[in-house]
């Protein structure tokens, strides 16, 4: 049997994830010496707010170990701050300081700014189409996550 994994959907999709994810992760490692972990963990703490590192790994999809790291880096630059649970001190909640909210609101606008030129690459018709063929893996392949909606 002749099996190509050029042509295997699921090798695409992920080298086609890849090479987006790189091409920004250039962006903000350039401008602000962030990892992708890093990013990911300040995107989940700007978008969804406080979480513990549990949620953030959910949302983010990212191993504890990589969560953990990210979180002591975003600590250090003095991005993130930690609080413990009042009611179980085995939880610790992570918040965006001042510090990191404004490192957030520069990341949004270089994410969009990316997302556009993404999109103009691809064309109306195209982002039409990459749109609706996700949104169909999306809900056929879905499984339910421990995530929570993004914040107001």
């Amino acid at each position: 049997m002749d099996f190509k994994l050029e042509t295997f959907l699921p090798y695409r999709l992920n080298l086609a994830a890849e090479l987006v994810s790189q091409r920004f992760a250039a962006q903000y490692r350039a401008r602000y010496r962030m990892t992708r972990p890093e990013w990911r963990a300040l995107a989940a703490l700007g978008s969804y707010g406080r979480m513990t590192a549990t949620e953030i790994g959910a949302n983010s999809s990212m191993h504890k170990t990589k969560v953990s790291r990210a979180v002591r880096a975003l600590e250090e630059k003095r991005w993130l701050k930690r609080s413990d649970d009042l009611d179980d001190r085995r939880i610790e909640h992570l918040e965006l300081t001042p510090a990191g909210r404004r490192i957030y609101g520069e990341m949004v606008v270089l994410a969009h700014d990316y997302e556009r030129d993404l999109a103009g690459l691809l064309g109306a018709g195209g982002l039409r189409q990459l749109e609706a063929g996700l949104a169909a893996i999306e809900a056929k392949l879905a499984v339910p996550a421990r995530r929570r909606a993004p914040k107001d």
